[in-house]
């Protein structure tokens, strides 16, 4: 158990000792496409990345960066009072852009007063020796995260996935990033067809050993109108229950070092586009039953940072 009284160290824990209070995302979109969408490397995508490239979430990339970040604070606002914003840059690959057109839209988002850091999702190929310096001019304002999409160390997954992606463009993305001072947030996802448990595990533990700041662990989604719902349609792969799920994010937090952030422990798929599972969309139970887990296992006690496994 840590100070904050937790099993792990959430996002929210991280952000009300660095920034004294909670802290929420603002979701905006660069306009960017990827390398994997423009026939650099393919044109579908990742075999599960949607057609909004992961940004389904983001506002209007017709919008200046300012009127979404105005547009998303609305949105907050109704739900609850708070001061203080991370710029997150989610949708397809946030870096994949001449360097002139990042700094301008990556300054006015840190521009804001009430912004405290600029969260960058990207592709671990997409870090030209411009770029990465252009983030560390960034980083000397404010926090510069760089989020980079893993998903699993097992680049046959990777190939099957459509990814033109190796763990071993992961691996020196992170050191190149390392050495510069800019964080990196790890995506990972569980349950990618063929996988087993160990082989997910496996991933886990690959993180754990890298200088990472933070991660997050991603249920796979089969959304509609992608290659991976074709492949469900086909020929049918299992998908993991609600239990196995929360159980395997259990194993899997065990795993990691107290200190690393836990940005997520599942996702939001997009209800319109969700094929399976369809468990997922009720986040909060999802959570409620990981936490529930976790107390079953006395975690409390402090086993749960002996980095055994459980």
């Amino acid at each position: 158990m840590n100070s904050h009284g937790k099993r792990y160290y959430s996002l929210n824990d991280y952000c009300l000792d660095t920034f004294g209070e909670k802290v929420y995302r603002l979701s905006l979109s660069g306009g960017m496409t990827c390398p994997n969408r423009d026939g650099t490397y393919g044109t579908g995508g990742c075999a599960f990345c949607s057609a909004g490239g992961s940004g389904d979430f983001a506002a209007d990339s017709a919008l200046s960066i300012t009127e979404q970040m105005l547009q998303a604070k609305a949105r907050i606002a109704a739900k609850t009072d708070c001061h203080k914003f991370i710029a997150y840059f989610q949708s397809y690959t946030g870096t994949y852009a001449p360097v002139p057109y990042l700094r301008k839209i990556f300054s006015e988002a840190i521009a804001a007063e009430d912004v405290v850091a600029l969260s960058i999702a990207t592709r671990s190929d997409c870090l030209s020796d411009e770029v990465l310096d252009l983030l560390s001019d960034l980083n000397r304002i404010k926090p510069v995260w760089v989020e980079l999409g893993l998903q699993t160390i097992h680049n046959q997954t990777l190939a099957q996935m459509h990814t033109h992606s190796t763990v071993e463009q992961f691996d020196s993305a992170v050191s190149l990033l390392s050495a510069r001072g800019l964080p990196v947030i790890t995506h990972v996802i569980l349950g990618l067809p063929g996988e087993t448990q160990e082989m997910m595990l496996q991933t886990i533990r690959h993180v754990a050993a890298m200088p990472v700041f933070g991660i997050k662990l991603q249920l796979l989604h089969v959304l509609r109108k992608t290659a991976l719902a074709d492949l469900y349609e086909t020929n049918p792969f299992p998908v993991m229950d609600m239990p196995e799920y929360c159980d395997l994010v259990i194993r899997c937090l065990s795993l990691l070092p107290p200190g690393m952030v836990i940005h997520r422990l599942t996702g939001d798929g997009p209800r319109r586009l969700l094929i399976a599972p369809l468990w997922s969309t009720d986040k909060k139970r999802v959570l409620n039953t990981i936490h529930h887990r976790l107390k079953e296992l006395d975690c409390w006690q402090g086993k749960y940072y002996n980095q055994k496994e459980i």
